[in-house]
């Protein structure tokens, strides 16, 4: 892998922007039902305990990235060797494709049902890829910009939720524990979905300063993403009865129904366009992580990877066109990105920790 010069990378707090931004995109309008349905208002202890195991996978992604001095592709390589790596490669192209293709399908599926009902999945997919192409042509520190902004600008909305206090019972939540361990761990695991993309860090790590030093700061990122899911996850159930959250899709964007202001009627269109704000560094990240693989697998430049999954994910995107197929691609993508996060990292960490000792030795 050939050196990053120092003019192209980015300093180690800021990996707090890019873990944070991606984590937190369209899955926290509608997490509440998911996780409410097997552990009911014991659901925020599952927000907790896979926020927690979050933390140890970003532990071990870490010791992979320390050990082989380089990127995910340096690990496959060191791993399973070039070819038989680039084979694991391609399987996170299309993973990190898939992601871009959930977030953007997820949020125009939120403009088509709240605000546009007709709006051509096409036209908003093209436009919003061809100013994600723009962005992240400009390299990591242009879409790093861009999660720093989306996330200090529209950071203001979670004020907003103060106004459903008034008519919240946080005594929903009690008694703690009311249901079993197995049910909780149900839904921790069906919050798999909602905390994806900080395995980002796999490929962003050789643009970091001082890359050893962003550990903590990863951590810090990790950390605001599980308090700010944890409180939306605690008002939700103040707010809703149990079987209102079993027929609400998108909690988050019904508590702002409630908002009145004396400039502003429909809250929830405010919120709705300033969601774009959010969810624009989660596709820049995850489709720079995808052209950046791709790049690195074949003698193509970055500009030519990154137009061949843009191109993938518009055409992917005109596919699902009713909520049972964008709930089926999220489902798809919480799965994928579960046995990823679990199952593989922790795989992977022993084969490089053991390839790493067999060529010591050699």
């Amino acid at each position: 892998m050939q050196p990053i010069p120092d003019r192209r990378k980015i300093s180690p707090f800021l990996v707090f922007f890019l873990v944070h931004a991606i984590q937190v995109g369209a899955g926290v309008l509608g997490f509440q039902r998911i996780i409410s349905k097997n552990a009911g208002y014991d659901g925020w202890i599952a927000v907790i305990l896979a926020g927690i195991f979050t933390h140890v996978i970003m532990i071990m992604m870490y010791h992979i990235l320390n050990t082989v001095e380089g990127d995910l592709v340096s690990a496959h390589t060191l791993a399973f060797g070039k070819w038989i790596g680039n084979v694991f490669n391609l399987i996170f192209v299309l993973y990190f494709s898939l992601l871009v293709i959930t977030i953007m399908r997820t949020y125009i599926e939120v403009l088509q049902v709240w605000m546009y009902p007709r709006l051509s999945t096409f036209f908003f997919s093209l436009f919003f890829l061809v100013l994600v192409y723009y962005i992240v042509n400009g390299g990591v520190r242009t879409i790093t910009g861009t999660a720093f902004f989306g996330i200090i600008l529209p950071s203001y909305l979670v004020l907003t939720f103060a106004f459903t206090f008034q008519y919240a019972d946080f005594r929903n939540v009690l008694p703690v524990f009311d249901h079993s361990l197995k049910d909780i761990l149900i839904s921790t695991k069906n919050m798999s979905l909602t905390y994806l993309g900080y395995e980002s860090i796999l490929i962003l790590y050789p643009f970091v300063k001082d890359a050893k030093k962003s550990q903590k700061y990863a951590h810090w990122g990790l950390f605001a993403t599980t308090t700010l899911y944890t409180l939306l996850a605690v008002i939700s159930f103040a707010f809703f009865s149990q079987k209102q959250l079993e027929k609400t899709v998108w909690a988050t964007l019904s508590m702002w129904k409630i908002v009145e202001m004396p400039f502003v009627e429909r809250f929830e269109y405010i919120g709705i366009a300033n969601w774009c704000l959010i969810i624009l560094p989660n596709t820049c990240i995850a489709i720079w992580c995808a052209s950046r693989i791709l790049k690195r697998m074949t003698p193509l430049k970055h500009r030519h990877t990154l137009l061949i999954i843009s191109i993938l994910c518009l055409s992917a995107l005109t596919f699902f066109t009713d909520r049972k197929q964008v709930n089926f691609l999220n489902t798809l993508s919480g799965q994928i990105g579960f046995y990823i996060n679990y199952f593989y990292v922790p795989a992977l960490l022993l084969l490089v920790i053991i390839m790493k000792k067999v060529r010591d030795k050699q």
